[in-house]
């Protein structure tokens, strides 16, 4: 695997070495070891989600608060995304910058989001699926937004504002102003 350091410290960029022949394609997706030696700790990660979007859905800015707060490393097995991680932790030099990258089944790529940042992606393609590992929980009572177009956060999401599809939870969450984030 390539661990790409990203303009914001701990969140990474995860190329696997894919091997192509006649059959098809093998890679490791994921190996504990290789993982704790290159993000410089160990991350326990306790369960794997999946979703499955249409074009335009963008899910986010998702967290959760406090001792609920996730680590994720996060993947598509069908499609395309621009997936996106923003930096909410107020003492950090980097509060309000986010990271964007796009993740494919094509590229393979891989994104970790560490705990401390909001985090969503928006479906490129027709149809995406969308896979991730979280090392926490999920609790309904710390989950929190921010919304997907604050201005303060600014990320250039590559499709007409209008065509986007989301929740009312996401189209109804806080400003980074407004936000309860961490400390």
């Amino acid at each position: 695997m390539n661990y790409i350091k990203t303009s914001i410290e701990g969140v990474w960029i995860i190329e696997p070495k894919v091997f192509n022949d006649q059959r098809g394609y093998f890679f490791e997706a994921w190996k504990q070891v290789d993982f704790d030696e290159h993000i410089g700790r160990h991350v326990e990660f306790i369960q794997d989600n999946e979703s499955k979007s249409s074009y335009g859905v963008l899910r986010g800015l998702h967290y959760q608060k406090g001792e609920w707060s996730q680590a994720k490393l996060v993947r598509v097995i069908k499609g395309r995304v621009l997936d996106v991680a923003v930096d909410i932790r107020k003492s950090s030099p980097t509060f309000g910058q986010h990271v964007a990258v796009e993740l494919s089944d094509e590229n393979k790529r891989q994104f970790f989001i560490p705990r401390g940042f909001a985090h969503g992606f928006l479906v490129l393609s027709d149809e995406a699926i969308f896979t991730y590992k979280v090392d926490n929980v999920y609790a309904p009572q710390a989950e929190a937004g921010i919304r997907w177009n604050d201005e303060t956060i600014a990320v250039e999401w590559p499709i007409d504002p209008k065509d986007v599809v989301t929740s009312e939870k996401d189209l109804n969450a806080a400003s980074l102003k407004d936000a309860e984030v961490f400390e």
